[in-house]
């Protein structure tokens, strides 16, 4: 009895620890103007109609609003990595939380599975940050002059992407790894490093990725295979 009370007492102070750690990354975005890209609305709030057609500037606000419109419960939606990229992410954004909308934030549940690593990308003008919630992730980002930033980050630790930056995340343990994240976008931009390069449409040609990365076309159209599949 002892020896259960005292795990059941570690496991809500870990929970408790976890949440707290969240709601402070939460509270930071939302507060500082210079993480968040919250645009100040003249009007408390702007529920997203979906239903809609959208204009320039984004969705129409919905005309009748309930309490419902400002809960999601998404991302508790179990997580399965067994695919061909080996991540799975559920995503509270504009598209599945309308609630969002002109907020400047958003969230994601990722999971990584073991020795999968999530390619170089980034998020035009907006800030990331999170906090590893199980496992063993190599998180790292690299600024305009080519300096890399990088740590084995575990449960509990919390990471900051600058603006902008080209960033990627490996899963280093022996389990499969989960992180909570949030974008300072209600609807954020993802610009994959390789994707955007190997598969843009129409190609870049072989010619000018040959000299770009001083290699020949056999390495080109694996790559493009690769990253295809």
């Amino acid at each position: 009895m002892v020896t259960y009370l005292h795990h059941n007492s570690l496991a809500i102070t870990t929970f408790i620890y976890r949440v707290s750690v969240l709601f402070a990354l939460c509270i930071t975005l939302f507060t500082n103007p210079a993480l968040s890209g919250y645009n100040n609305p003249l009007q408390d709030f702007c529920v997203a109609d979906l239903q809609a057609t959208p204009s320039n500037t984004g969705y129409p606000c919905k005309s009748q609003v309930t309490s419902e419109d400002f809960f999601y419960s998404g991302l508790s939606t179990p997580l399965n990595t067994s695919n061909p990229k080996g991540v799975a992410a559920n995503r509270a954004n504009l598209m599945t939380f309308p609630g969002l909308n002109t907020m400047g934030i958003s969230m994601y549940n990722v999971a990584v599975a073991a020795g999968v690593a999530n390619p170089p990308h980034s998020h035009p003008g907006v800030t990331e940050a999170g906090v590893v919630v199980e496992g063993l992730v190599l998180i790292g980002f690299l600024t305009n002059n080519y300096t890399l930033y990088s740590k084995v980050a575990g449960p509990g630790d919390m990471f900051v992407i600058p603006p902008g930056l080209i960033h990627y995340e490996m899963n280093v343990g022996k389990t499969e790894a989960r992180l909570l994240t949030v974008v300072a976008s209600e609807w954020p931009s993802e610009v994959l490093v390789p994707h955007t390069l190997f598969l843009a449409k129409p190609a870049i040609p072989d010619f000018v990725l040959k000299k770009i990365f001083k290699t020949d076309g056999k390495t080109i159209n694996m790559l493009r295979t690769k990253l295809a599949n």
